[in-house]
């Protein structure tokens, strides 16, 4: 057994089969492991399913640490990853129990994100979609969602100016429209910085 944790925090295991097992220090100590132990086939059945639970539950945390997901989102990406179905399933349970994941703060914290990067609505949807968050909290999250016209504004001034024709217009309209903004806002703000809107046609 090597003394020191390799960069995932995992201490390896080697058997006189030539079988490695990875395991993290509590699983290590929790069966008092050490270098020369002999272990049944039982023990050797309990230390195995131990350590794969335990590394679906240090994955979940990673990911949880690097990005916003939902109960449904973490599970399948442990899947992804070469989690067992049940272990990831009981690793989300406990990071539930840890309240580490929550999808209603989780569909909160993605809609303030998108709003931040000047998202339309549209845009923020797409996104709990995408993490799979129930629809059941997108109703609360997007409740004050902002209309974005300074943002709107900001991206069109960075994009046009009065020499600009209406090819560059409609570029700069299509592009506000991948980051969620709907058309009759775009229009809006087009009408206030005074650029000819008679060929886009109202928002129905």
């Amino acid at each position: 057994m090597k003394q020191t944790p390799d960069r995932a925090g995992r201490y390896w295991l080697c058997f006189d089969n030539g079988k490695k097992l990875g395991l993290y220090r509590q699983t290590v100590e929790e069966f008092g492991l050490y270098a020369g132990k002999e272990l049944t086939q039982e023990e050797l059945d309990q230390l195995q399913t131990a350590a794969g639970q335990m590394s679906a539950k240090m994955r979940a945390v990673r990911i949880v640490s690097a990005s916003n997901v939902s109960r449904r989102d973490l599970q399948e990406r442990l899947v992804r990853k070469g989690e067992s179905p049940d272990q990831a399933q009981q690793a989300v349970a406990w990071m539930e129990e840890l309240r580490l994941v929550d999808d209603k703060k989780t569909a909160e914290a993605i809609v303030h994100s998108c709003i931040s990067k000047g998202y339309g609505v549209a845009r923020a949807k797409q996104a709990l979609y995408e993490k799979r968050i129930p629809k059941e909290y997108w109703e609360e999250a997007l409740l004050d969602y902002p209309e974005q016209l300074d943002r709107i504004a900001e991206f069109l001034r960075s994009r046009l100016d009065g020499n600009s024709d209406q090819k560059q217009v409609r570029r700069a309209v299509d592009a506000l429209i991948r980051k969620g903004h709907s058309y009759g806002k775009i229009r809006q703000v087009l009408q206030s910085l005074s650029f000819d809107t008679e060929d886009f046609r109202e928002e129905e």
